[in-house]
């Protein structure tokens, strides 16, 4: 089903459906692009990217009564599905709100950072460039913390740990600051 791009105003109404219909209580977290939209740092995104953890109670069957309710494309990804981990993650977590039983936070930003920084393409780069530009992802930060993970490549077959690095020293080298 083809189904339009979703705004800010998508997102907020997914949350409050989702808060309606679970039957009890959990967290989801956004990342990708409903983060960016959510954020401001671009308008609209083809897909609401979620985590649930723990997983609302119903909330699979939410999920997919909401997406056909209002036309949205709502997937299951996130940071930790490409990239290791990063330490205290959950910490830095950003609470959106809460909705019935369910809370809602911005995943990670500097997780965010650097598994779009590891992908790569033009409009992740854009997003991670203005996480850095709002002060919201500090570059020494993330740079050390793509240390912490670094031995972590490892169990991530399909990354090279020298090209993801010169990847970020590229990024952190064309950012403005």
């Amino acid at each position: 089903m083809s189904r339009s791009p979703a705004k800010a105003a998508d997102v907020l109404r997914l949350m409050q459906a989702l808060g309606r219909y679970a039957r009890g209580p959990g967290r989801v977290y956004f990342t990708g692009g409903a983060t960016a939209i959510m954020k401001g740092w671009r308008e609209a995104t083809v897909d609401i990217d979620i985590k649930l953890d723990p997983e609302p109670a119903g909330a699979f069957e939410a999920i997919a009564r909401i997406k056909d309710e209002l036309s949205l494309n709502v997937e299951l990804a996130s940071p930790d599905q490409f990239i290791p981990d990063l330490p205290e993650s959950r910490l830095r977590a950003e609470f959106i709100g809460r909705e019935g039983e369910v809370e809602f936070f911005h995943y990670d930003l500097y997780a965010q950072a650097l598994a779009k920084i590891e992908r790569g393409h033009a409009r992740d780069l854009a997003d991670a460039t203005a996480m850095v530009r709002t002060g919201e992802v500090d570059p020494e930060r993330l740079a050390d913390l793509f240390d912490a993970i670094e031995p972590a490549l490892l169990r991530f077959p399909g990354i090279s740990a020298a090209a993801f690095r010169a990847k970020l020293k590229r990024f952190l080298q064309s950012v403005p600051t």
